[in-house]
């Protein structure tokens, strides 16, 4: 599933802080969207924290950061709450924009087949076409390689 240099379409996902996030509102700068399966998972973790730490240097870079996964708003927010994640995550339940970036995969958990989201992060420009997409992501490493990339932006 090729999007690179694609316009991104609108999508509309309920949001941590009872917001709603319209993707269309949110052009003008660069957005970082990344896709995570599951919220206090390990890995998930991980990520959120790294993102955390580097929010200050994205924001300096012009961009702004969205956490995507299937969990519900509640668990997005004690989530958020608990490793004082600076930006908002969004409850995708019908994986609207999940299937959008075209991030569902059937994954092996402990011997069997499950359809969940492969970690992956996509950056966005100012004119809402996508620039940039890491798939299957590593965490090790890879919040500096984004912010790296936002910074040529």
């Amino acid at each position: 599933m090729n999007m690179l240099n694609q316009v991104i379409s609108e999508f509309e996902l309920p949001s941590t802080g009872g917001k709603s996030f319209k993707f269309s509102e949110h052009l003008g700068k660069p957005l970082v969207i990344y896709f995570y399966p599951k919220d206090a998972t390990p890995g998930c973790t991980t990520q959120g924290v790294q993102f955390r730490d580097a929010y200050a240097e994205f924001q300096a870079a012009g961009a702004e950061i969205i956490g995507i996964s299937r969990d519900s708003l509640k668990s997005h927010e004690n989530f958020k709450a608990k490793f004082s994640l600076p930006f908002e995550l969004l409850s995708d339940a019908d994986e609207l924009a999940c299937g959008l970036f075209g991030v569902m995969k059937m994954k092996n958990m402990y011997g069997k087949q499950v359809r969940g989201i492969e970690r992956s992060t996509f950056v966005i420009d100012k004119n809402g076409v996508l620039v940039r997409e890491w798939r299957g992501v590593k965490v090790d490493g890879h919040i500096q390689d984004v912010l790296n990339f936002v910074k040529t932006l």
